[in-house]
């Protein structure tokens, strides 16, 4: 039954493909929009016609909503849907879609509106009865205000865009001395990566766990939940590893944050799916943070334990039809992980590692879901989310899915870059996460780090088992001697070009180091500046801001190695710089 013939889906990689595949059951058209920078992608291999809408940077192209509109139009699609991130929680895009005649595929416009200044939602929460954060429902002005709200909530607090979402721009601020930088960097995210400065300030609370809501409505008054998921496990804010059910909530609690999340999707008139995201207490309160307005990177756990794909509820929800099933019908079912494959250098603090996936092989068997964008050959690129796969299992309780999805971490290998999948290993084996505790400390710690480079340099989870170095490649023959079989596995040097850009990536961070170790700074990876916080001939501390680089949507902080003079500054905000640049010198006078 085809409810609309032809979708456009505004976004890239594997979110566009996995909207694709619902669509195709549906038995609906695929057309796929693309930059300048991803003509040879798998997305766009994937759908059945695609369109050129500008160059690489995203306000060239996937943020470009005349030129996006215009494919649709070329295309024939009758509907968007627009994945998540880019334009997907953009009310100006979504009327934008309504006014040329094409079907949203999301919430109206006036829900996004509203859940999407973070102050106004706040405000609406309160009125709703929903329990929120303590802190402001107005904009703060000025840095001055924040020390003010700062001693009246107790620090630290939590400096957050108005328009922000997904931890982008959050700033963590512990006592008054740190308040002008929070606040000036808070608001300097909030432009760059929502195009509104307008920020609020909240306690912060300590170690809470991250519990979010999914919730279900149609255009007909009926919404639903189906359940909570558990993205605790993050680093700079940012999620790594969601599971659902959460450890911390029992069927009660369950049935609570529920019915607040039900009573405030219909405060805001919601339609489609949308996922509220709160803080869980150790004393069990659940605070409302966010409203969600789109599908979810994490949405694949809720999708294996209540047997629902929630991409194909959209989609009849905007085509006018009712929910297909009711909240006494949902049944939650086992336990599911997903573990968010980045291409990130953990030894280097999570750095974004941009670079050609030369090898590429995805695990299967039972239980196991991998939702990507890549092949052998893909281009990680610096322009866009370091995102290179998500790996998703489902068990029948929360450590048969621990096991199964170490033993797809096993399986899955990619060559070429710099990725997550030592990092899970080493976080899923840790007493912590066996425990089901928020391993508070231990994500970006040394001790993580050591034990995630102990299994990328060979140690594997199961016994007698090999992980493959991402700068080698396996072929395996085998052996036999005296009637017993044996593996042999011979390994060779991955293609010339891979192993040149490995050499020119660590000669850099050699010729970075070396620098530093003297009177240099460099930039330790690619990207842009946003900002430069001394000037020539400033004095400074170890460890002090020199300048803050954005790299594949993320702000990096340089900083100084030493105490000295600033000399030779040669950066500016909006430059691009490389991998080892020098950014200035610090003098020793």
């Amino acid at each position: 039954m085809a409810v609309f013939s032809k979708v456009l889906v505004a976004n890239r990689g594997e979110i566009a493909i996995r909207v694709f595949r619902t669509l195709r059951e549906l038995g609906i058209g695929t057309v796929a929009v693309y930059s300048g920078a991803d003509r040879n992608t798998a997305h766009v291999a994937y759908a059945d016609a695609a369109y050129l809408i500008g160059g690489g940077a995203p306000a060239e192209s996937y943020l470009n909503i005349p030129a996006v509109l215009d494919a649709a139009e070329r295309s024939g699609a009758e509907a968007v849907h627009p994945g998540y991130g880019f334009l997907a929680e953009n009310a100006t895009f979504a009327r934008a879609c309504e006014e040329r005649g094409l079907v949203w595929i999301g919430p109206p416009p006036e829900a996004i509106e509203a859940m999407g200044s973070k102050i106004e939602a706040r405000e609406r929460m309160r009125a709703a009865g929903v329990p929120i954060v303590p802190g402001v429902s107005e904009a703060v002005e000025s840095a001055a205000d924040v020390r003010r709200l700062g001693d009246e909530l107790g620090w630290p607090i939590a400096i957050k865009p108005s328009a922000g979402g997904g931890g982008k721009g959050l700033k963590v601020v512990r006592d008054a001395d740190e308040a002008e930088r929070g606040f000036a960097s808070a608001r300097r995210e909030g432009e760059a990566y929502f195009g509104d400065a307008a920020v609020y300030v909240e306690r912060y609370l300590e170690d809470p766990r991250h519990v979010e809501v999914q919730v279900l409505a149609d255009a007909h008054g009926n919404v639903i939940h189906l359940g909570e998921r558990d993205c605790t496990t993050q680093r700079r804010h940012q999620k790594l590893v969601e599971e659902t059910p959460s450890p911390a909530v029992d069927d009660a609690l369950r049935a609570r944050i529920g019915a607040i999340a039900v009573d405030a999707a219909r405060a805001v008139g919601y339609r489609s799916a949308g996922t509220l995201e709160g803080l869980l207490t150790r004393e069990g309160e659940w605070y409302f943070l966010e409203m969600n307005t789109r599908i979810q990177v994490e949405h694949t756990v809720t999708e294996l334990v209540t047997g629902l794909d929630l991409v194909r509820e959209q989609i009849l929800i905007a085509a006018g039809q009712h929910l297909s099933v009711r909240q006494e019908d949902i049944r939650f079912l086992g336990h599911a992980l997903e573990c968010r494959i980045n291409a990130e250098d953990v030894g280097n603090g999570f750095l974004p590692a941009p670079g050609i996936i030369t090898t590429y092989r995805e695990p299967a068997g039972p239980g196991i879901r991998v939702d990507s964008g890549v092949v052998a050959g893909s281009e990680i690129s610096p322009l866009y989310d370091p995102m290179i796969a998500k790996l998703v299992v489902h068990g029948v309780d929360r450590e048969h899915a621990r096991r199964r999805m170490l033993r797809a971490l096993d399986e899955f290998e990619i060559g070429g870059v710099q990725t997550l999948l030592a990092f899970h290993k080493a976080l899923l084996t840790h007493p912590c996460f066996v425990d089901g505790a928020t391993c508070h400390g231990i994500v970006e710690s040394n001790e993580l780090a050591a034990r995630a480079a102990e299994f990328e340099n060979g140690r594997s989870f199961s016994p007698g088992g090999v992980a493959a170095s991402r700068n080698l490649r396996e072929t395996v023959r085998s052996a036999e001697v005296d009637g017993r079989r044996f593996e042999v596995r011979l390994v060779k040097p991955e293609p010339a070009f891979a192993e040149l850009a490995r050499r020119r990536r660590e000669r850099a961070r050699t010729r970075g180091a070396s620098a530093a170790g003297r009177d240099a700074v460099v930039s330790p990876m690619q990207g842009t500046v946003l900002a430069v916080e001394v000037e020539e001939g400033d004095d400074v501390k170890p460890g002090q801001v020199i300048c803050i680089v954005e790299a594949m949507k993320m702000e990096n902080e340089v900083h100084a190695h030493r105490a000295g003079r600033v000399r030779e500054l040669s950066v500016a905000p909006g430059q691009p710089v490389k991998t080892g640049q020098v950014i200035c010198v610090v003098a020793s006078d």
